[in-house]
């Protein structure tokens, strides 16, 4: 029997299996059967099964070595190549090079200590992207020691490719706590972490106007955010060159003190807010004409409390309504608690409690909700009495949902709703920390003990954000986000609430894409890419044969975010 290929005048060759015999001098054949329909890889086995060519199996003629996951770290690997990152740390390959890189990517697959880093990357194929695989904890620190000499230089370049002059730069402070005394820098200071009894390190971070990280810098935990703003400014313009900038920050960060700092740089211009003092000072005065704000919710005015400057006052229903809400939530539950504390000085006969024991109680109370301004209290020996200051009470709620933007910049370089937009622009720079200090990095627990090594760590951190904010940009149309926010930014009302377009309230509603891909999260996209696993074999028949290695294609999905990544802009650009 064998397989023979009869072409067709108009349509595709048949595929016949035949048998074939001689009568003389005379040769016949005959057709048992049509295999067109079959697939090639099936007709080609069958032929080769008719010619008595022996039939193994891959579990039989190969042996596997390893699996490893390889995706992933493909993926972020040509993200750094493709932005250049590798280039910026420096400019040719070094062995401390590939061991920041290394620690950069592990940073975004599976953050951990030093030591557990070089046991993770030999769960993938990273030791070997980057020929790291015999480095040691200590190696680690050395490479840390390296790139923490390099960070003004990096940083330089960051600015370059990403700062001009004019531009806004976004600014603010934030902290972790420190488990250990051995370091220096960890004080005890203003804790945002919620660990009470622990101290703290603080970090600056800048970044541009759209919360691209630029710099990083360290300070003692008991150094106050203010403080750090003279750096900035420094920084801007002797170690960036650049004379002229608007800095953004909060109102706790640009604090009048640094205000009048940055003014002593005439081109250096600033947005940031007003306190709550400040805006009831303005009302008090008749300077702020709240019924401005009954058919627009953007007035722009002038004082002469702020010469030179321009205010923007804003005005958010919704958060008026929050606010009103959560302050009838305080104030009951200072009432509940005050009148707790009177009944037990009622009751209290047999030991009366004196007037320091009772106001210790009240203190305490009006300390936890903040509600000490809104009640009137008389406290003596076993008697205690209070009320609400309805008048307070009522002067706070006509400025609920109101707050005031201030700047240095004129309209003709900055219109006021672009200078609202530049202050909420801010929000860029608290993803950032929640990214740093959140599921995706874990600049926490700080496990380094030396002045050098923290700031190493914080800013290696700093830089593996620098990678996921780019990756996170390019995802987006396979992530839940708004992949057409960046562009409507400017288009949309400055003081309203950011609505959700149509296409990602459809990706949250199917969980799939416009092309029937799934949605992930950042996290569980990278875990679809490591799914793309290479493997290696060899020939079970010799042992001495050489070893190979395999990868499959990719899925969809896959491929999907390979294609995406050529959207990143390209090195030097």
């Amino acid at each position: 029997m064998y397989i023979e290929t009869v072409p067709n005048r108009n349509s595709p060759p048949a595929i016949l299996l035949r048998e074939g015999w001689r009568e003389g001098k005379k040769t016949h054949k005959c057709t048992l059967a049509n295999l067109s329909h079959w697939p090639q890889h099936k007709i080609e086995t069958f032929r080769r099964l008719l010619q008595d060519e022996p039939l193994v199996s891959p579990q039989d003629l190969l042996s596997t070595h390893k699996t490893l996951p390889h995706g992933h770290v493909e993926a972020i690997l040509r993200a750094i190549r493709k932005l250049g990152l590798d280039s910026i740390l420096a400019a040719k390959p070094c062995r401390e090079r590939d061991l920041v890189l290394a620690m950069i990517v592990q940073r975004l697959l599976d953050p951990a200590s030093k030591l557990a880093t070089t046991r993770h990357w030999h769960s993938t194929t990273l030791a070997e992207e980057l020929g790291v695989g015999e480095a040691t904890e200590d190696d680690l620190y050395q490479a840390m020691d390296w790139l923490l000499e390099r960070q003004g230089r990096i940083e330089k370049k960051l600015a370059a490719r990403h700062l001009e002059e004019g531009a806004l730069v976004l600014y603010d402070v934030s902290s972790s706590y420190y488990e250990g005394h051995r370091c220096p820098l960890a004080q005890y200071g203003h804790d945002r972490d919620g660990k009470k009894g622990l101290p703290i390190i603080v970090y600056g971070l800048m970044t541009d106007s759209v919360g691209r990280p630029i710099a990083v810098e360290v300070y003692a935990g008991n150094t106050g955010d203010p403080t750090t703003v003279v750096d900035q400014v420094n920084k801007l313009r002797e170690r960036f060159q650049l004379s002229r900038v608007v800095l953004v920050g909060d109102r706790g960060m640009l604090t009048q003190p640094q205000i009048e700092q940055i003014k002593a740089h005439p081109q250096m211009g600033w947005i940031t807010a007003l306190t709550s003092v400040a805006i009831r000072g303005l009302q008090a005065q008749g300077a702020l004409q709240l019924s401005l704000l009954d058919q627009q919710n953007l007035v722009e005015m002038q004082s002469p409390d702020y010469p030179g400057e321009r205010l923007m006052v804003c005005y958010n229903p919704l958060m008026a309504e929050q606010r009103r809400h959560k302050r009838e939530e305080l104030l009951a539950a200072t009432e509940k608690e005050l009148t707790r504390i009177g009944k037990e000085v009622e009751h209290r006969k047999k030991k009366p409690l004196a007037a320091t024991a009772i106001a210790l109680k009240v203190g305490k109370v009006l300390g936890r909700y903040k509600m000490g301004k809104h009640f009137a209290h008389t406290i003596e020996d076993s008697k205690l009495s209070w009320s609400r200051r309805e008048q307070t009470i009522a002067q706070e709620a006509q400025v609920d949902g109101i707050y005031v933007i201030r700047t240095s910049e004129a309209a003709e370089q900055l219109s006021a709703a672009d200078t609202v937009r530049g202050y909420k622009s801010l929000a860029h720079v608290e993803r950032a920390f929640r990214s740093l200090k959140g599921m995706d990095l874990l600049i926490r627990p700080i496990r380094h003990r030396t002045e050098e090594r923290v700031p190493a760590h914080i800013f290696l951190c700093m830089l593996a954000y620098y990678v996921e904010w780019h990756l996170r940009r390019v995802w987006a149309p396979l992530l839940f986000e708004d992949e057409e926010l960046p562009a409507e930014r400017q288009r949309r009302d400055p003081i309203l609430p950011a609505t959700s377009s149509e296409s990602a309230q459809a990706k949250k509603r199917s969980k799939q894409t416009a092309e029937g891909l799934p949605v992930h999260s950042f996290a569980t996209l990278l875990a679809d890419l490591a799914s793309r696993a290479r493997v290696t074999y060899s020939l079970k028949a010799d042992s001495s044969s050489p070893t190979f290695q395999q990868v499959p294609p990719p899925s969809p999905l896959q491929s999907k975010a390979y294609e995406l990544l050529n959207l990143l802009p390209v090195a030097g650009n």
